[in-house]
């Protein structure tokens, strides 16, 4: 109540993407203080223990911070004060690039949504490699490796496969983001061919010693969404559903906006997507995209989801909004009786 009454209306009168340095900037400065975590920790609360394993990886509970929040890996010691599970760093591109010319990033409070054209501003391949060698390792970190905006879509694989290997020993699992809508013709390397020499140009390098991911847009078609995933199921351990939509039909305000929508809008889109990939194979699948309650993310498991990530989240919660996402899940879990987040995964299958 302290963010939503106080801090929210303060951090509101800057430019977002201003607000975002900022608040990045106090984090860097709690995680070099003696006590800084714990600080964090108690301005957020308790989260509640509920684990899970996925990926051969163990995780304290489901939920995580998804790519974006922090782009070159440089929180990754303070932010699990947050209550997260799991920390997504990047998007990371192999050579440093500035991004689209600002502003960037835009609120839409109304909807509790954000819309972004960051295009991939990343220090790098070698710079996040250094950032994550320093940095205590609370919970997993996954690494979302970008690709340039001036690299050819023939030299694509060699690409994200050198940044995968400047990376491959700094994370515990990676993801392919092939769907920002951000960079120009990204999206159609989720087609199966240019996607399968992506994975197979990684898998080279990684010899199955850690799990590859692959994230998908929430605007692909049925046969677009067969292609990707003809790709995913033979060489990637997993799906991320989704990255942010280019739809904004019902929000003039959105739609007004060249970028990515994220937040609450995107919930639906990206639960539908977590169902349609579940209906096609069996790859496990992080959820992601307008969870804002324990019941969002509660329903984004029952839809086939192993694990969740917010973000959107944080700039409309604060840092409350992890544990309050938890705290409510658990609730949640128990009253639907589930005794595990596992046993709930896929649930509504057997309810329908």
């Amino acid at each position: 109540m302290l963010y939503e009454r106080l801090l929210r209306p303060l951090l509101f009168r800057l430019e977002p993407e201003t607000a975002h340095e900022r608040a990045c900037a106090l984090m860097r400065c709690l995680q070099a203080l003696p006590g800084g975590a714990r600080l964090l920790q108690g301005l957020a609360g308790p989260a509640p223990e509920l684990p899970v394993q996925a990926f051969g990886l163990d995780f304290p509970n489901p939920l995580g911070l998804a790519a974006g929040f922090d782009k070159d890996a440089r929180l990754t010691g303070i932010l699990p004060a947050l209550g997260f599970g799991f920390v997504e760093v990047g998007s990371i591109t192999l050579r440093p690039q500035p991004g689209n010319p600002r502003p960037r990033l835009f609120r839409l409070p109304e909807s509790e949504a954000l819309v972004n054209r960051m295009g991939f501003n990343s220090r790098g391949a070698a710079a996040a490699a250094a950032a994550l060698a320093g940095a205590p390792r609370m919970v997993p970190v996954g690494v979302n490796l970008g690709l340039n905006k001036d690299c050819p879509p023939e030299r694509a694989p060699g690409e994200y496969a050198e940044a995968f290997s400047l990376l491959c020993a700094r994370g515990d699992y990676f993801v392919v983001n092939v769907s920002s809508p951000n960079t120009e013709g990204l999206r159609g390397l989720q087609e199966k061919r240019r996607l399968e020499a992506i994975l197979r140009a990684i898998q080279e390098r990684n010899a199955g010693r850690k799990p590859v991911l692959v994230k998908l847009s929430p605007d692909l078609s049925d046969s677009q969404l067969d292609d990707a995933l003809e790709a995913a199921c033979s060489q990637a351990a997993g799906a991320i559903a989704a990255n942010t939509t280019l739809a904004k039909a019902g929000l003039p305000a959105a739609a007004a906006l060249a970028g990515g929508l994220s937040g609450r809008p995107l919930f639906s889109p990206s639960t539908a997507l977590i169902r349609r990939i579940r209906a096609r194979c069996g790859l496990p699948i992080i959820g992601v995209g307008g969870i804002m309650s324990g019941a969002d993310a509660l329903e984004k498991i029952r839809a086939g989801a192993c694990l969740v990530q917010l973000y959107t989240a944080l700039v409309y919660r604060g840092p409350r909004a992890a544990t309050g996402v938890l705290e409510e899940l658990r609730l949640g879990l128990e009253k639907a009786g589930f005794r595990s987040v596992a046993q709930a995964v896929g649930s509504e299958e057997a309810s329908a």
